[in-house]
């Protein structure tokens, strides 16, 4: 539909970045929960779970725009030249990302060119991966034995190709928990990255695959063993990974993981 205003003038409707969560659909907030149910059209990632889109109005249009590792539905330019064509017709377009938005979703970006080309839009937070994936692996990010500062940080570098952007010897050295985004595919060049900045090859380090989800999974081992671990196990992505001396409270807590809705 176009909307008009009463002189018959268009005008704009509101583009919604809204944060869908790890994918457990109790962890949906009942704000981005409202706005999928009155919502005109959906575009949504690859990661946003069954549960999660379950919620849409059945009578939106959807449109996923998912980027998985060599398979994109849509660029990231088209992505954001659709959300302004669709606010341009539509009242309520919802951009429905996994996760949190302004945690590694390029929400910033997407919200940036959004305001830049006068489209109404607002965030909607959703909880991120590396804090609730944790808890279901029964892995506190902080602890008062253990933990006193955490830090998030992507691994999705492509080591040889240009020059990382992460700097690992200072993380290493900064911070008592780290959790990494998007690392599977990287993660013998984080290791080594990791080993080289001081962290010991003992370092207590868990992968979560699916967290918060029915089929979660977890892989727990040291900085020294978890590369052969994964390839002994087949262990892939989606998945992040926790490292540090909080995860030994995953033998104690693990047991205690809620159950997903």
């Amino acid at each position: 539909m176009n909307c008009t205003d009463k002189e018959g003038q268009k005008f704009l409707g509101t583009v919604y970045l809204v944060g869908a969560g790890p994918g457990d659909p109790g962890l949906m907030t009942l704000k981005g929960k409202g706005l999928l149910a009155c919502a005109d059209v959906v575009i949504y990632d690859a990661l946003v779970s069954p549960a999660i889109l379950a919620m849409i109005n059945p009578e939106a249009e959807k449109i996923n725009a998912g980027k998985r590792r060599g398979r994109h539905s849509l660029l990231q330019e088209e992505t954001t030249q659709l959300l302004i064509e669709k606010a341009q017709e539509h009242a309520i377009v919802v951009r429905l990302k996994g996760g949190d938005p302004f945690i590694f979703g390029r929400g910033g970006e997407e919200m940036s060119e959004l305001v830049e080309a006068g489209i109404p839009t607002e965030v909607v937070p959703g909880i991120t991966s590396g804090i609730a994936a944790a808890a279901y692996a029964g892995i506190p990010l902080t602890h008062r034995l253990y933990s006193s500062s955490v830090t998030f940080v992507t691994g999705h570098e492509a080591s040889g190709k240009y020059k990382p952007h992460v700097n690992w010897q200072a993380i290493a050295q900064g911070s008592e928990t780290i959790v990494i985004y998007m690392g599977i595919h990287n993660l013998p060049y984080i290791v080594e990255q990791l080993t080289l900045a001081g962290l010991s090859l003992d370092t207590p380090i868990g992968l979560v695959r699916w967290g918060t989800r029915p089929e979660q999974e977890e892989l727990i081992g040291q900085l020294g063993t978890i590369v052969n671990q994964v390839e002994t196990t087949g262990f892939s992505a989606p998945a992040i990974a926790i490292i540090g001396a909080v995860v030994t409270m995953h033998g104690v807590l693990s047991g205690c993981r809620p159950v997903s809705t």
